[in-house]
């Protein structure tokens, strides 16, 4: 298996991290790049450097399985699947090909120390079943090296996934949100394989439907970065007309081209409707995330070995689908993230016979959401907002010397700033505060990396920060346990106001609260004597005290005359009342009026 140069230069750059670090790492290799091949090579060479050891490779899907085996078998070694979807469950081999829900069903399989090192294909789809796959694999071997292979290694809304590149520079909190993986240690861009001829060009393709394209300017996402589902149907659905121009439009332009077609569908109906505008003739077949695996499997191969031309898709085929005679994407859905858009368009990258360049056809305004500059192989990634200030200060660490760069704090205004991010004052002293040097940025902790055994660690340096009561290590502001000896840090007033906010949300514990309202009720009792009910209303809960004006027992008139002096016999209601809720018989039972109300001290 002879690999191409970039391919052997991202193996070499990951063997060389791995044998020195239990790091998780990551190579960054744009869609098209070939990460079969890398895998192949990289799980062949842990097996020698280990000694022997098995490599647990996982990817998404059977079909990644699969062809990640395939491409495996070129080395001239044997290899294992272990995927109840591809249809085996085999770990006689060295190396095992598996996806990961059928590792964790069979986890004391895994979770031995034969194993040295876990290979994760497409690992920007990083799930808590693969972490908890690691985790309970490194419970028996704690130097088990993790590896991730991404063409598209962010996520939406968090950015970048790894903490450090290729060159050294490490991601802050704008571009990576609590990244996985620790160091990217190579990587090759869809520009650079361009350049060098290893992917086939892609041709945004004008858009010359007579309806134009979907009006997606009412898609919502929700909070949790997924769309709302109904905002999606208004969009793509029940517009049958524009889509059979649409699709009119993808025929027209495909025709002169002799590769596959791959439509990229919103939801089932849409894909129903498109499926209806295409040819009738047997040419055409339908994939879904959840179809029986026996007609997924027949749709992907009747495709695969061009029996059918035109290949509809919902909710999958998005990566790693390894077809090189697709020529045109056609896309019929939004897209939320940069990440899937851009691994949408790999499927149409990969180089094949005949092919000089693949047609993009963006029916939903995808091109122009995600790439406004039009360069669809360089898409601008951030972590979210972060809070934001008039521009950026540069802050060299004093502990390890990495140059920080974050957001210049409002209270900076008008100050100079020294080399290490702190405000001086017109004498070049730092401006002091209650809490030491004031800092000109809303960083706290330095984000550069330090070499601890065989792992890395994030600096502990930091601009601002309290003493922990029990160690006296400098912690961040806002914890509330220390990371050192791992005690629980609170600040006094902050106590307090969780032992008031406690105490009020148990009525079994005396209170004492503002009256709101008072509504008095005259009844009789089963026993025919008179009662009365008074509803009480405060600012914490509303409930029901009954008081009984003739009862034989002494304590029930007492609580009735101290009611009725302080309320002029139910007409005038106190200004506060004490109570306490009886834990047995859950009744509320009087105990003062016109007290001091509860307060925090």
């Amino acid at each position: 298996m002879k690999l191409r140069p970039y391919q052997a230069a991202a193996v070499d750059a990951a063997l060389t991290f791995l044998r020195t670090s239990t790091d998780p790492a990551l190579i960054d290799a744009a869609p098209a790049a070939g990460k079969s091949f890398m895998i192949a090579s990289i799980a062949d060479a842990l097996y020698g450097i280990s000694g022997g050891k098995k490599v647990l490779c996982l990817a998404p899907n059977a079909e990644l399985v699969t062809q990640n085996h395939q491409k495996f078998l070129l080395t001239g070694a044997k290899a294992s699947i272990f995927s109840a979807s591809a249809g085996a469950k085999s770990t006689r081999y060295h190396v095992v090909f598996a996806t990961p829900m059928t590792v964790k069903n069979s986890m004391s399989r895994f979770a031995t120390e034969e194993y040295c090192a876990v290979v994760i294909d497409e690992c920007h789809g990083l799930t808590p079943t693969i972490r908890a796959i690691i985790d309970a694999m490194r419970l028996k071997n704690l130097r088990l090296r993790v590896l991730g292979l991404s063409g598209t290694p962010f996520r939406l809304g968090a950015g970048y996934i790894y903490r450090q590149d290729p060159e050294g520079r490490v991601n802050d909190e704008t571009k990576a949100r609590d990244p996985y993986f620790t160091k990217c240690v190579y990587r090759v861009s869809a520009r650079e394989m361009l350049d060098a001829g290893f992917i086939t060009p892609m041709t945004v393709g004008a858009i010359n439907a007579s309806d134009g394209g979907y009006d997606t300017s009412g898609i919502r996402i929700l909070p949790n970065g997924h769309l709302d589902d109904a905002t999606v149907e208004r969009a793509f659905e029940g517009h049958g007309r524009k889509t059979a121009s649409i699709i009119a439009d993808v025929l027209e332009q495909a025709r002169p081209r002799r590769g596959g077609v791959m439509y990229f569908a919103a939801t089932r109906q849409h894909a129903a409707e498109i499926m209806a505008s295409l040819p009738q003739n047997g040419t055409a077949a339908l994939v879904t995330g959840d179809m029986a695996t026996a007609a997924r499997k027949k749709a992907i191969a009747d495709y695969r070995s061009r029996r059918v031309r035109h290949l509809v898709s919902i909710g999958t085929l998005t990566t790693g689908f390894d077809v090189e005679h697709t020529e045109t994407i056609a896309i019929l859905r939004y897209t939320e993230s940069a990440a899937l858009l851009q691994q949408i368009l790999g499927r149409a990258w990969r180089l094949a016979d005949g092919k000089k360049d693949s047609l993009l056809l963006d029916y939903a305004g995808n091109v122009e959401r995600h790439f406004p500059d039009g360069d669809i192989y360089n898409p601008t990634i951030k972590a979210g907002s972060v809070t934001e200030g008039a521009g950026v200060v540069e802050a060299e660490c004093p502990q390890c010397g990495h140059a920080n760069q974050f957001s210049r704090h409002k209270d900076a205004e008008g100050y100079e700033v020294d080399a290490n991010g702190y405000c001086v004052d017109v004498f070049g002293a730092r401006v002091e505060t209650d809490f030491g040097p004031m800092p000109a940025h809303y960083g706290r902790r330095c984000w550069g990396l330090v070499k601890v055994g065989p792992t890395h660690d994030r600096c502990g340096y930091r601009w601002t920060g309290k003493e922990c009561p029990h160690c006296a290590e400098t912690v961040d502001i806002a914890a509330r346990y220390c990371t050192s000896c791992k005690g629980e840090i609170v600040d006094p007033n902050e106590k307090l106001a969780a032992d008031f906010k406690a105490m009020k949300k148990d009525p079994t514990q005396p209170q004492t609260d503002k009256v709101l309202s008072m509504e008095v009720r005259d009844g009789v009792s089963q026993r025919g004597n008179r009662t009365v009910r008074a509803d009480w209303k405060t600012p914490y809960r509303q409930f029901s005290i009954w008081y009984t004006p003739e009862s034989a027992s002494v304590r029930a008139r007492q609580q009735w005359e101290r009611f009725a002096a302080a309320t002029q016999n139910g007409e005038v209601p106190p200004k506060t009342i004490s109570y306490v809720k009886d834990a047995d018989t859950s009744f509320f039972r009087p105990l003062a009026y016109d007290m001091e109300v509860d307060e925090l001290a």
